[in-house]
Parts: structure tokens; C-alpha cells; sequence
């Protein structure tokens, strides 16, 4: 299932609260909440196989989604999802409405490429990853099923940084003030390399919280 292709049928929830959604998850389904969009917040039940689907693809919570009721579509975007403490079946989701247009910020998974040609890793070099994913800010029918990192051509010292990964033109990272670095390619006496890295993902953490709290 790609990422265009998660589908939920939903129905609209008259009962709300505990008693609502224990009734919903018996007949299986699962409570859920659309909101955003400039309208109300709608409650309502989604198939439990579609929803175990859409969280099975990896992705459920970095993509979008469609919504059909009665022939109706809405693209939305899962915002949160709760998961039974014991059974890990999903208990409630949060659907927010978007258009395709709307630009939406979403994590992205890097998939590093030639890391079996690389001539730093075949030297004993170590391929440490910085950032697993990377947040970008992206119109919502547009998102991507991954960023490539190629190190097929580096030696130990050299290291991928977000110019050298292709985004969709549309797209942009959410950290704009530096050209940050997704992975390095360490030597086994580099062991404090990673701590360096380690530090500099503190200070892209901090910066980036930084600047929320201003927003």
C-alpha cells in the first residue's frame, strides 16, 4: 500500500464519548475524531482492518489519507493515534483535514543507496546516520515515500548533507539556516565522531523548538 493509496470508509459516530467508542470498537471499528479546516470537529468510526492496514505500511503518521462517506471524499492527515497498552490494537485516531495544496510539515524516512560500493565503508569505515528522517515542509498531496542519501562514492571523512539529497521541487526542509548533516562515514579511530554528531542533532533539536515556541 503506498502512501496515495490509504483509503478509510468511515461512518459518521452519533454516540461520542466512553460509551460511544467502547460500542464502536465491539462492532470493530475504531473511534475517531475529524477535525480542522475551518470546520467542526466530526466524530467518527473507522473500519479496525483498514486502520491495522494503514499502520502496517510505516508511514501512517507521515501521510496522507482519504476519507470516503457516502461517496464523499476528504483528504486528511493522521495527526495521533492511540494503541491498547496490552493488545497494541489501535484504540483512537485523530484525523486533521487538508488539501493538496496545503502545505503541511510531515517526517520523511531517509533510505541511504550504494552503501555496498561505498570505498570509505569497504576500508572499515562506519556509516553513522545523524538523522533517520527528515521534516519537510511539503503540499499534502505531494509528499514523498522517502529521501535517498547516495554514499556510493564516499571515503571515510566524508559525510551527506540535506543539499545533496533530492526533494521535490515543492518541497523544503523545515531547518533553513544551515545545510545540516543526514549521515558520515566514521574510521574506527573516529570514535568521537558520534558524539560530535550527537551534539549537533541536540542543537538542531533545541533550535527547532526554539523556534515553535516563537511561532
Amino acid at each position: 500500500m503506498s502512501k496515495s493509496q490509504i483509503t478509510f470508509n468511515v461512518e459518521l459516530r452519533e454516540r461520542t464519548g466512553t460509551g460511544g467508542s467502547r460500542a464502536a470498537r465491539r462492532d470493530g471499528f475504531v473511534p475517531g475524531v475529524l477535525y480542522g479546516g475551518g470546520e467542526d470537529p466530526v466524530a467518527i468510526s473507522l473500519k479496525r482492518n483498514e486502520v491495522q492496514k494503514a499502520i502496517e505500511t510505516g508511514h501512517f503518521l507521515s501521510s496522507t489519507a482519504t476519507l470516503v462517506h457516502k461517496g464523499e471524499k476528504q483528504l486528511v492527515i493522521p495527526q495521533a493515534i492511540q494503541m491498547h497498552p496490552v493488545t497494541d490494537q489501535p484504540m483512537h485516531v485523530d484525523l486533521f483535514r487538508v488539501s493538496r495544496d496545503q502545505k503541511i510539515k510531515v517526517e520523511v524516512q531517509v533510505h541511504f543507496k550504494g552503501e555496498e560500493v561505498s570505498p570509505g565503508l569497504k576500508k572499515g569505515g562506519t556509516l553513522n546516520v545523524v538523522r533517520h528522517t527528515v521534516e519537510l515542509l511539503v503540499p499534502a498531496g505531494n509528499i514523498p515515500e522517502s529521501l535517498d542519501a547516495d554514499v556510493s562514492t564516499l571515503e571515510i571523512g566524508d559525510n551527506v548533507k540535506i543539499s545533496d539529497i533530492s526533494l521535490p521541487g515543492d518541497a523544503e526542509p523545515t531547518i533553513t539556516d544551515r545545510d545540516f548533516t543526514i549521515a558520515t562515514i566514521a574510521g574506527r579511530t573516529a570514535a568521537a565522531e558520534p558524539a560530535a554528531d550527537a551534539d549537533e542533532e541536540e542543537g538542531d533539536e533545541g533550535e527547532a523548538a526554539e523556534a515553535e515556541s516563537e511561532d
